[in-house]
């Protein structure tokens, strides 16, 4: 597993992490408390120390997984959080110094920690990101000792550059996969500038890029994917790279067309991600440790060849932007 630093971070991560939404079990199916912990054992053994999670999934779940994980293995792990979208007290009293605060501490029990690696604003509104009151919130908890650092996980570019004007950003968490690369050209040469951490969440587009569905697939109730079958009630931010499922799949079909040989789907979304100088980690989820391991073999693929770039760009231009929906 190679390192990278983190923005303009001294520290190193694994620049393959996990996503650990999956393992709250609350909005991709199921998952038990045994796989969910085999899952992390598997991710930390291919040499991941980068974990993502946040305060909501499992309604906390997945941070007490992590920190059940911690005690039962020490080791080096740096763990991101995220807050800002609980139902309780839910927006826009989220955003407020006491519930902030509260909620952090809330994290940190149950993460099992005295302070917080990261913590993120967890694709906040817009204008919460342009007042700004709540980030000096987060720089009063750097300065007590209960984050070493914060940034935000946005949504759209106008989001990332809002959050870039804030003094101490040490990261921007967004959504870049082959199907939604605007984040390349928009603002990642002013994260490099200001040293400020990529997060890259949804390499593999809610799983499209796996290249593992069919239009006969399905998906367990809780799923949160369930939901996208009608366009009529398509979850733009979180689902399928703002793509419709059945125009996720056309499009799969014709970009495995484009791969050089040697090269499988999953393992080239992810290698694409990491050829970006800004990207400090990727963070592709996993349900069970096959797919912790085999996310994790994306750190020793080489870099797609430089033709191969320009038809993925060429290819997301002419064929994917156009079908895409929602913000930018």
């Amino acid at each position: 597993m190679r390192l990278r630093t983190f923005g303009g971070d001294p520290v190193q991560v694994s620049e393959v992490g996990l996503g650990c939404w999956q393992i709250g079990g609350d909005q991709w199916g199921p998952v038990s408390d045994a796989d969910a912990l085999g899952t992390l054992r598997a991710a930390v053994e291919a040499g991941t120390t980068f974990l993502d999670t946040a305060d909501i999934y499992g309604g906390g779940r997945s941070e007490e997984l992590i920190g059940r994980f911690r005690r039962e293995r020490p080791g080096p792990l740096f763990i991101a959080t995220k807050l800002g979208r609980s139902a309780d007290p839910g927006w826009p009293d989220n955003f407020t110094p006491a519930v902030v605060r509260r909620h952090t501490e809330a994290s940190l029990r149950r993460l099992g920690v005295d302070a917080l690696d990261l913590t993120q604003l967890h694709c906040v509104p817009l204008e919460v990101l342009e007042r700004g009151e709540v980030f000096d919130t987060l720089r009063q908890l750097r300065k007590e000792g209960k984050i070493r650092r914060f940034g935000a996980s946005v949504e759209s570019t106008a989001e990332a550059k809002a959050a870039l004007k804030q003094e101490g950003l040490a990261s921007l968490q967004v959504i870049f996969n082959i199907y939604r690369q605007t984040p390349a050209t928009a603002f990642f040469d002013e994260c490099r500038a200001k040293g400020v951490a990529v997060v890259v969440r949804l390499p593999l587009a809610s799983g499209l890029l796996a290249g593992k569905y069919t239009k006969e697939s399905t998906f367990a109730a809780t799923d949160h994917r369930t939901y996208n079958r009608n366009g009529e009630k398509f979850n733009v931010g979180e689902t399928f790279a703002g793509l419709p499922f059945e125009k996720g799949l056309e499009l799969t079909e014709k970009l495995k067309t484009l791969l050089p040989p040697g090269y499988t789907l999953p393992l080239a979304a992810l290698r694409w991600c990491l050829d970006f100088q800004a990207v400090s980690v990727i963070i592709p989820g996993g349900r069970n440790p096959a797919q912790a391991r085999a996310n994790a073999e994306a750190s020793g693929v080489p870099p797609l060849p430089a033709d191969c770039h320009e038809k993925l760009r060429r290819f997301y231009r002419d064929e994917v932007k156009p079908a895409v929906r929602g913000p930018d």
